[in-house]
């Protein structure tokens, strides 16, 4: 746990202050909580989801879709940032259309992948999966681009085909920004899934949301955003720890602090 949050005694210091404060301020009359209900009745409805099994039900369905959104956006992804990285062709037939695409609203998805796909989970995986795709696509065909041009004159004198030079020049050069992408996509994965699951879902965090608006319940509707940033933040935290034995040969500000 060290490794995944080494400064978690500090980290959790602001949130416990700012729950703490409101707490009191609800318990001493400064508030009534309707709006914004006090930790105590956040807890209590976590706790009466989680009796009636209700709440893992939603977790579980919710992960299920990021991690499979997730695994398809990074493969996509991936493939497409590396070609338009590597090839110029590709690059100029398929970049300018990748660039327009990616400046429409995730809403806008919506009603067409319901079209498309109907409302069961392959619209849910594949807007998920879009939301993915471009900070990887972005980010790993900017930094091919951006790769020191003597490495790449090193690696044809010495002869390397193409694929030899991806394997020990393009890669490792691309590491650092490859992995800040996924870590990037990984959280616009759990923002696009809110809008996968207003696609007519039965379970899920955001259709938890959505029924504690429908039902008139702060709680409820805070609950789930907890659960969303506890999930996102433990998310995030094991895949930095995942891709952290690729990037040790690194010898940046990180390592001095």
């Amino acid at each position: 746990m060290r490794k995944i949050w080494p400064h978690r005694p500090l980290g959790l210091l602001l949130p416990l202050l700012l729950a703490g404060g409101w707490e009191l301020a609800v318990a001493f009359g400064w508030s009534n909580g309707r709006l914004l209900p006090p930790p105590s009745r956040l807890l209590g409805s976590l706790a009466s989801l989680a009796e009636r099994g209700d709440l893992w039900d939603h977790i579980l369905a919710t992960v299920a879709r990021v991690a499979a959104g997730f695994g398809l956006g990074v493969l996509t992804g991936t493939l497409m940032g590396a070609l338009t990285g590597v090839s110029p062709l590709a690059r100029r037939l398929i970049d300018p259309m990748l660039q327009a695409v990616r400046n429409v609203p995730s809403i806008a998805w919506v009603p067409l992948f319901i079209l498309w796909f109907g409302i069961f989970e392959t619209s849910k995986v594949l807007l998920i999966a879009i939301g993915v795709f471009f900070p990887i696509y972005l980010s790993l065909s900017d930094a091919i681009l951006g790769v020191d041009r003597k490495l790449v004159e090193v690696g044809r004198m010495f002869r390397f085909g193409r694929l030899r030079m991806v394997r020990r020049i393009l890669l490792p050069a691309t590491l650092p920004a490859y992995v800040t992408s996924l870590r990037a996509g990984l959280g616009l994965g759990w923002m696009f899934v809110v809008a996968a699951e207003v696609m007519g879902a039965s379970e899920g965090l955001g259709f938890l949301l959505v029924d504690g608006q429908m039902t008139g319940a702060p709680s409820v509707i805070l609950a789930s955003i907890v659960c969303f940033a506890i999930l996102g933040k433990a998310s995030d935290s094991l895949l930095a720890l995942a891709t952290d034995p690729l990037l040790r040969w690194q010898d940046g500000f990180k390592t001095m602090t």
